[in-house]
């Protein structure tokens, strides 16, 4: 009897649809407290972490940077670094934590990260962004991503980023990430290159086409769903940044219209009741309610009485001993027959 061909790491994330959907890695933003707010919306969207270097954890408080709680999961660790043995420690206890996936900064244009020769200038050396997936990859079982931009500074788009594709495709990479723009080094802030160089993202479509068996995540200006699911028509995913985090609203739609799923909430209101138990458990240990709060004040945009939830819950929730009680009031200010549900939505 001939033995049934076993399904590969690449067909097993298609088939579960791992990166079809997911949430950016954003400094000072996606934090624990912003992965829980996002899964009372979303059980699907994959959730990555704030960069973490891979020198932090060898040889910082490694237990600190690497908790989470199991509410969070799908969870990806992001991890910047550009020494192949370093980044392979990193990684074996981003994969001991819990981790569901190790993913490599090659985006990020910052000049500390640059200074530590990393993040968005290794689009200039793919082959070590290569060796630093394989030694990745040698030592967990776990997906090895790399989240990229389309070059940077001077580099032609077509032949910086197919070359840094075609070295970590050798590699063994899981998946690519690609914010569909350039990185200028010298002369843009880390906000402006994510605004001022132009979007390309059928740049985007042509590496899928030439790399069809690796997974390709498209990011960088896409604000909604429909957006969305026109870009899935020629990559495997689509990755939010910003919009999913000024507008959490749409989160609440993302597992019936991506997944086929039922949303865990009906709608934003639901959500924010939901965040209720999380609060109380901030107050009971101590933890000033906005480094939570601060995350949600996006939820009801558009809403009448918005403007006076989110000036009420950022004032409110800084006061010591706050908690559940100042959401509370907070809600009483948007009036819920104004913000439509989910089913209504879809009808």
């Amino acid at each position: 009897m001939q033995e049934e061909p076993q399904a590969t790491g690449f067909e097993l994330m298609r088939n579960d649809r791992a990166f079809r959907f997911s949430i950016a890695p954003m400094m000072d933003w996606t934090d624990s407290f912003c992965h829980l707010f996002h899964r009372v919306m979303t059980r699907e969207a994959r959730l990555y972490t704030e960069m973490v270097t891979a020198a932090a954890l060898i040889h910082g408080p490694r237990q600190k940077l690497l908790a989470f709680e199991a509410q969070e999961q799908p969870l990806a660790l992001q991890i910047g670094g550009a020494e192949p043995e370093e980044l392979a420690l990193a990684a074996r206890f981003g994969e001991g934590a819990g981790y569901r996936e190790i993913n490599l900064n090659v985006g990020c244009p910052s000049d500390r990260v640059q200074n530590g020769r990393f993040g968005a200038c290794l689009m200039r050396e793919p082959a070590l962004v290569g060796d630093c997936i394989a030694a990745m990859k040698a030592v967990v079982s776990i997906p090895v991503t790399v989240k990229c931009r389309l070059g940077v500074d001077e580099q032609d788009t077509e032949e910086a980023l197919d070359r840094l594709a075609d070295d970590a495709a050798a590699a063994g990479v899981d998946a690519i990430i690609v914010h569909a723009r350039k990185a200028w080094l010298k002369g843009l802030s880390p906000k402006e290159n994510r605004e001022v160089p132009p979007l390309d993202h059928e740049r985007v479509y042509r590496l899928k086409a030439r790399l069809p068996c690796v997974p390709v995540v498209i990011n960088g200006g896409v604000s909604t769903l429909a957006e969305a699911k026109a870009h899935l028509v020629h990559v495997d995913g689509v990755m939010l940044g910003r919009a999913a985090y000024q507008n959490p609203a749409l989160l609440i739609d993302v597992d019936r219209e991506l997944f086929g799923q039922e949303p865990p909430v009906a709608d934003a209101f639901e959500a924010a009741q939901a965040m209720g138990a999380h609060l109380a458990r901030l107050a009971a240990t101590g933890i000033p309610a906005h480094r939570m709060t601060r995350h949600m004040l996006g939820l009801f945009q558009g809403v009448p009485g918005a403007r006076a939830f989110r000036r009420l819950l950022a004032s409110e929730a800084r006061r010591p001993g706050a908690g559940p009680e100042v959401l509370e009031a907070a809600l009483a200010c948007v009036t819920r027959w104004h913000q439509p549900t989910a089913q209504e939505k879809a009808a």
